[in-house]
């Protein structure tokens, strides 16, 4: 019975009922933290306001600047998912080819893609190849680590049980060892969807001039706080979208799981 009731929102519920009591009681400055019917007026404004009537930047243009960001993630994440999963099953499949790639990967990842700023902005300029590079490197791991991970989580008995059977290496790479390994590549999917949304936003602070990062930091400096707290809901909705598109699509792939472990 719990699990079909909509319990998910007692959370947020409870959320905005401490942060407008905080508010409205003022356990925290005055004018720091927009009390939330502040901000609910704001993003309406932002979201269905007349564009182009309005000196503000903020009336009606919440949707263009969705689309700039989402086109964004969308295009950075493919790239990371092109490029990630052939290479994690080559590093989990290959000895060589973990000898020579793995420690490269482990050498640059713990590097923050905000230190990757001053390159991007270098190589790339103030344009969108320096948000789609730092975009797909940031989604490029978590991808790249998952399907390695998966791959070198293969049971052996059925690899064993392939090479019996006369299988060569590419159909055993193909026909067991990829698909054994999905779960944990759409987890790498998953958590690299969030980097992803992460990155545009630090991307679009700095290295462009459109999307939502870019209104973030452009509302701050000039203090709509209320806008700057409308944009960060915004980003989370949308990367809550992504996270439920992936994971429609792995329930859709990993069917054949469930009805394998209930036969």
């Amino acid at each position: 019975m719990l699990r079909r009731g909509p319990w998910f929102v007692l959370l947020p519920l409870a959320l905005l009922l401490v942060w407008h009591a905080a508010v409205t009681r003022q356990w925290v400055a005055p004018g720091i933290i927009p009390a939330p019917a502040q901000v609910a007026a704001s993003w309406s404004t932002w979201i269905v306001g007349p564009p182009g009537k309005s000196l503000s930047p903020y009336s009606g243009t919440w949707l263009a600047n969705v689309l700039y960001s989402s086109r964004r993630v969308f295009e950075g994440f493919l790239i990371a998912a092109v490029v990630g999963i052939p290479l994690g099953l080559m590093i989990g499949w290959n000895r060589l080819a973990s000898t020579l790639v793995d420690p490269s990967i482990q050498l640059l990842r713990p590097v923050p893609i905000t230190a990757w700023l001053p390159f991007s902005i270098a190589v790339f300029g103030i344009y969108d190849a320096g948000a789609l590079f730092l975009i797909g490197l940031g989604a490029f791991y978590p991808i790249v680590v998952n399907t390695t991970h998966g791959v070198r989580d293969t049971n052996l008995l059925l690899l064993r049980a392939a090479r019996m059977l006369g299988a060569g290496e590419a159909a055993i790479l193909r026909k067991v060892v990829f698909p054994s390994a999905l779960p944990s590549i759409f987890t790498g999917l998953r958590l690299g969807v969030g980097v992803a949304w992460t990155a545009v936003i630090v991307a679009e602070m700095i290295a462009v001039k459109s999307g939502l990062g870019y209104v973030l930091w452009d509302a701050y400096y000039v203090g709509r706080m209320d806008i700057c707290v409308a944009t960060m809901f915004s980003v989370g909705l949308l990367g809550f979208v992504s996270d439920r598109i992936i994971l429609g699509a792995g329930h859709l792939l990993l069917r054949w799981r469930a009805l394998e472990a209930h036969g």
